[in-house]
């Protein structure tokens, strides 16, 4: 993906902090805190300031690019925006995410029909202890 015509696609004004922070988010498979994509810049020897990470978050978010997870520790973590969006599994022992294709979909066709009330967004987390954690904590 050529992330600067990307944000032009989105009318977006193409700024090198724009570019870092969209190409750690596009190469990343788990969503990522704020914090960690400040690290990630870091990292990479790049000199951007925390605020400028959350100014960027704030867009993409606005402009559909990433959506926003909200850990059971209240941490928000954000991910690359898909069109068949997926919800998250997160192991209560390691933490890690499994993604799970979105059940929702029939719920919601049913709550249109018998209430007519059209739902324009949700969430589902569900937690638990992923087959890894199970079977260490059977030894």
């Amino acid at each position: 993906m050529n992330i600067t015509n990307f944000l032009k696609d989105k009318n977006l004004k193409v700024t090198k902090g724009r570019e870092i922070i969209l190409d750690i988010i596009f190469e990343s498979s788990e969503s990522l805190s704020a914090e960690e994509i400040f690290n990630e810049c870091k990292r990479k020897g790049q000199n951007i300031n925390l605020s400028t990470v959350y100014r960027t978050i704030d867009i993409f978010l606005e402009n559909n690019i990433i959506d926003k997870f909200i850990l059971e520790n209240g941490i928000s973590t954000y991910k690359l925006h898909k069109r068949n969006h997926n919800h998250k599994l997160e192991c209560d022992l390691c933490h890690k995410e499994i993604e799970l294709e979105c059940p929702i979909k029939q719920i919601e066709e049913i709550i249109l029909k018998e209430t007519g009330f059209k739902v324009t967004n949700h969430s589902l987390k569900i937690s638990g202890i992923c087959k890894k954690c199970e079977k260490e904590t059977q030894k």
